[in-house]
C-alpha cells in the first residue's frame, strides 16, 4: 500500500535530516510511513503509490479553497510569466495590503516576509524597539517559529524565565524570555510581578499548535489588561488562524484587539508567505521610516502576493463561505465523537470557524499539560486506521485540522462511517 512511499522515504533520509524538511512530517507522532505525495486536486491528495486521501491538513491550513483552484492557479501562472523575482517594489504588495487593512480596523500598514516564524521574529523586535524593553511574555503550548527566543521550556516554577529546549539555542537568547500557562490569568499576573521590563505579550488567540485550544475571553481580556497597565504590546500570532477562524481571524471572534498581528499560510493561499502588521503609529518605527531593522529579498515575492490577492478576494466578496466551514466542521466533529460515545470512547471536540480539533480525553483541555493527559496511543492508531481508510489528518495530536470549500456533505459522511469502523477496533 505504502511501498514507493518507504523507498522515497528511505532515500530521502540519506540525504534530508530524518527524510523531511519540517519534523513532524516524519509521523513520529503517529508511526509507519509518511506518505509521499505527488499531486493534489480539490479536497484530495495522491500520494506516489496511487492512494487517494480526503485532506484535512491541507498544507496547514492555507488551501481554503482546496488544492488547484483554477482561479488562484491562473494568478500564479500568469504572474510568473513576467518573472518569479525582483527583489524591488511591485503593485501586487499594495494591493495584497489594501485587501488586509481594510477588513481590520486595527491595523493601517502592513510588512510582508516570506514565513510565520519571520513574521513574529520580526513583530516582536518591533514591539521591543518600541518599548525600549527586552522581555517577552510568551504561553507553553504555543508555537511562534524556530527562532532562538521562542524556543523555551518551562522551569520549575509557574511562572519563570525560559531555558533553551533546543540545543544551539544559547541560554543568554532565552533568558528574557518568560513563559506562563495557558489560560491561567493568575500565572499571568505573576510574570508582570516578577519582571518591569516585559515589552509584549505573544499569543496564539486560538491556539492550533497544542491541538485546537482556544483562548478564554476572560484570559485574553488579561492579556490586554496587563499590557495596557504596564506599558507593554499585545502582539496576536494568527500565522494560523488569520482568513481561517473567520474573515478576520480570531479578530473577529473575540472582543480582544492585539496591537500587532501576524499573518501567514492563508494570506499567500499555500505560496510561501507572512506578514505583520499594526497601526501607523508602531510600523513607523520601521526602517526605513523608523530605527528598527527588519529586511528580506523575498519579502513581498509577486508570486506569493498574486496567489494571496486572488484567495483574499474571493474570501471578501463571498463572506458566506465561513458559515459553510463552520457548518461542516462542527458536523464533522460531532459526528466523530457521537461515534466515539457509540463505542464508549471518551472524545471531546472543539471548532472555530474552518478549524476543528478532537482529544480523546474525558475533559477538554485548556492548557499544554491538560492536552498532554490525552490518550495518545489511541489517537496513533485512530491516525493509522484513517490513513488506511483514505482520510488524510494531521499527524500529529498537537496539530489542528482543517475544513476546505470543496469538501461535501458526503466527504465528511464518508469519513464518519470510516471512523466507526476504526472507533470499533480502539
Amino acid at each position: 500500500m505504502f511501498e514507493k512511499s518507504q523507498k522515497a522515504y528511505s532515500e530521502a533520509k540519506d540525504v534530508i535530516p530524518g527524510g523531511v524538511d519540517s519534523p513532524v512530517r516524519a509521523f513520529t507522532s503517529v508511526g509507519g510511513t509518511p506518505p509521499f505525495i505527488q499531486k493534489g486536486q480539490g479536497a484530495y491528495i495522491y500520494d506516489i503509490d496511487g492512494n487517494k486521501y480526503l485532506d484535512f491538513v491541507q498544507s496547514w491550513g492555507p488551501l481554503i479553497f482546496g488544492h488547484c483552484n483554477k482561479e488562484i492557479e491562473d494568478a500564479v501562472i500568469e504572474t510568473v510569466k513576467k518573472g518569479l523575482s525582483f527583489g524591488a517594489p511591485t503593485e501586487l504588495e499594495t494591493q495584497l495590503a489594501h485587501e488586509i487593512v481594510d477588513m481590520h480596523d486595527n491595523i493601517d500598514k502592513v510588512r510582508f516576509v516570506s514565513s510565520g516564524t519571520e513574521a513574529v521574529m520580526s513583530a516582536i523586535r518591533l514591539a521591543r524597539g518600541v518599548t525600549k524593553r527586552d522581555d517577552i511574555l510568551k504561553f507553553e503550548g504555543c508555537y511562534h517559529g524556530h527562532s532562538d527566543s521562542l524556543l523555551v521550556q518551562a522551569g520549575s516554577g509557574l511562572a519563570t524565565f525560559g531555558t533553551p529546549s533546543s540545543p544551539g539555542v544559547p541560554a543568554d537568547l532565552t533568558k528574557h524570555t518568560l513563559l506562563c500557562e495557558y489560560n491561567n490569568v493568575e500565572n499571568l499576573k505573576q510574570c508582570f510581578k516578577d519582571s518591569k521590563d516585559i515589552a509584549c505579550i505573544i499569543i496564539e488567540p486560538i491556539a492550533g499548535n497544542m491541538g485546537l485550544v482556544p483562548a478564554s475571553a476572560e484570559f485574553l481580556k488579561a492579556c490586554r489588561d496587563l499590557c495596557d497597565e504596564h506599558g507593554a504590546l499585545l502582539i496576536f500570532d494568527e500565522v494560523m488562524s488569520g482568513f481561517r477562524a473567520s474573515l478576520t481571524g480570531a479578530h473577529g471572534i473575540v472582543e480582544t484587539s492585539a496591537d500587532i498581528v501576524t499573518f501567514g499560510k492563508v494570506i499567500g493561499a499555500g505560496m510561501p508567505v507572512g506578514a505583520f502588521a499594526s497601526s501607523s503609529k508602531i510600523m513607523d518605527h520601521l526602517s526605513p521610516d523608523g530605527a528598527v531593522y527588519q529586511a528580506g529579498t523575498l519579502s513581498g515575492n509577486p508570486v506569493a502576493m498574486a496567489a494571496g490577492l486572488v484567495s483574499l478576494k474571493k474570501l471578501k466578496a463571498n463572506p458566506e463561505i465561513y458559515d459553510d466551514l463552520s457548518a461542516k466542521a462542527i458536523k464533522l466533529t460531532q459526528g466523530l465523537k457521537k461515534v466515539a460515545q457509540d463505542n464508549n470512547i471518551p472524545m471531546v471536540v472543539d471548532t472555530r470557524g474552518s478549524m476543528f480539533g478532537f482529544f480523546f480525553n474525558e475533559n477538554q483541555p485548556m492548557n499544554i499539560k491538560e492536552v498532554a493527559t490525552s490518550d495518545f496511543e489511541r489517537f496513533s492508531t485512530f491516525h493509522s486506521e484513517m490513513l488506511k481508510r483514505g482520510f488524510y489528518f494531521a499527524c500529529s495530536q498537537y496539530e489542528t485540522g482543517f475544513i476546505s470549500t470543496v469538501m461535501t456533505d458526503d466527504d465528511i459522511d464518508n469519513c464518519i462511517k470510516a471512523a466507526h469502523e476504526v472507533m470499533e477496533i480502539l
